[in-house]
């Protein structure tokens, strides 16, 4: 099931609830119905050089080459 952000316009609060989109969204806090989908953001490209060259280590060590380039591959 995916998360979904909602915004209640009964008590004006926003609330994540994991649920079925063919399911009935209700307030945690006060029982309304009035809940309206909330857009979300993605999430950012990660910045951290760390990050990304143990991101790169992972792949490396699982097989998945795609993301280098052909001189970084191993031949």
């Amino acid at each position: 099931m995916p998360l979904y952000g909602y915004h209640c316009g009964t008590c004006d609060k926003d609330v994540e609830l994991l649920i079925r989109s063919s399911d009935t969204p209700v307030c945690p806090a006060c029982g309304g119905l009035d809940l309206a989908r909330l857009v979300s953001r993605p999430a950012p490209e990660p910045k951290s050089g760390s990050l990304i060259k143990s991101a790169r280590a992972q792949a490396a060590r699982e097989g998945h080459f795609s993301n280098y380039a052909p001189s970084e591959r191993p031949r």
